[in-house]
């Protein structure tokens, strides 16, 4: 698997729409521009680092303070956390793929004029040193005035395997205080923040601190109400049965050297997942995935 620049740029750029360039030395990731929206995705972790629809503000978050290095996901954008959500004792947090270099497998312009991407990375000896089973993982990214992305998990082993997963995305606001998830009046939610205490949302959520929830059973889209900004966001989803809201706020904000004094006002997440109790099994030969749809207003 080749990433040099000059390589990758024979391969895969797209005349005055996309090319290769480096973050960091070694990393390279992608540049997209088009009439419709541009766009930045590291090749690490098949990362979506920027996406921003042409005449609107940026969409996706990444911190003034994020480090690009190798082995280091950044702090905003969409990690794929994969091949489970969360921490694990003596094992990466969110899994092993956002911080692997991926394999750029396609890159096209559709009939409509946006840019598809196609990721891919599949187990070796290091996977399988903390995870031992085969399989193929493909994020496909669709970038215009919306953007799209499907994360595609396959068991290519001999026996079945569960995961949990997660589109980890970083949504940029005008001011966290003046914003509003609307789609969960009445989900029960899991409170990190509480102990994992099991409550019930009610009406919109709103942040007036520390927010760490997982939102069970749900399938319904979230409507981002950014009212120093107004306008909306909606994240669209499928092959996901729980919705996690996540901010850090003032507090534990400062236990984050990626993240800049004062940053948890202008951002969230509304992350896509299968999280906590909501695991997927698929049998050998089996197929997910879990895919979010992104557009603004």
């Amino acid at each position: 698997m080749t990433h040099t620049l000059d390589s990758l740029n024979a391969r895969f750029a797209i005349s005055d729409h996309l090319r290769f360039s480096l973050s960091a030395p070694g990393l390279p990731v992608i540049d997209i521009q088009t009439p419709h929206a541009s766009a930045r995705v590291a090749l690490q972790g098949a990362q979506v680092l920027t996406w921003q629809p042409t005449g609107q503000k940026p969409v996706l978050w990444v911190s003034k303070a994020t480090v690009y290095a190798p082995g280091k996901g950044a702090r905003g954008g969409v990690p794929v956390c994969w091949p489970w959500f969360g921490a694990r004792a003596g094992l990466p947090a969110h899994g092993f793929v956002r911080t692997r270099l991926w394999e750029m497998r396609e890159t096209r312009l559709d009939a409509a004029g946006q840019v598809v991407l196609h990721l891919g990375t599949a187990d070796d000896a290091s996977t399988r040193a903390l995870w031992d089973h085969a399989f193929d993982l493909e994020l496909v990214v669709t970038v215009g005035q919306t953007l799209s992305m499907a994360l595609v998990t396959r068991n290519t082993g001999t026996a079945p395997f569960t995961i949990t997963d997660a589109l980890h995305t970083y949504f940029c606001v005008g001011d966290i205080a003046q914003t509003r998830v609307q789609g969960l009046d009445g989900c029960a939610y899991l409170d990190k923040v509480q102990d994992f205490a099991q409550l019930t949302q009610t009406g919109a959520v709103a942040f007036t601190g520390e927010t760490d929830r997982i939102y069970l059973d749900t399938t319904a889209d979230c409507l981002i109400e950014d009212l120093a900004w107004e306008r909306s966001i909606r994240v669209a989803k499928q092959g996901s049965s729980s919705t996690v809201i996540w901010n850090p706020w003032r507090e534990r904000e400062k236990a984050f050297a990626d993240m800049a004094a004062g940053e948890h006002r202008e951002m969230l997440c509304v992350e896509t997942c299968n999280a906590g109790p909501d695991q997927v099994t698929l049998a050998p030969g089996g197929t997910h995935t879990l895919s979010a749809l992104i557009s603004v207003a």
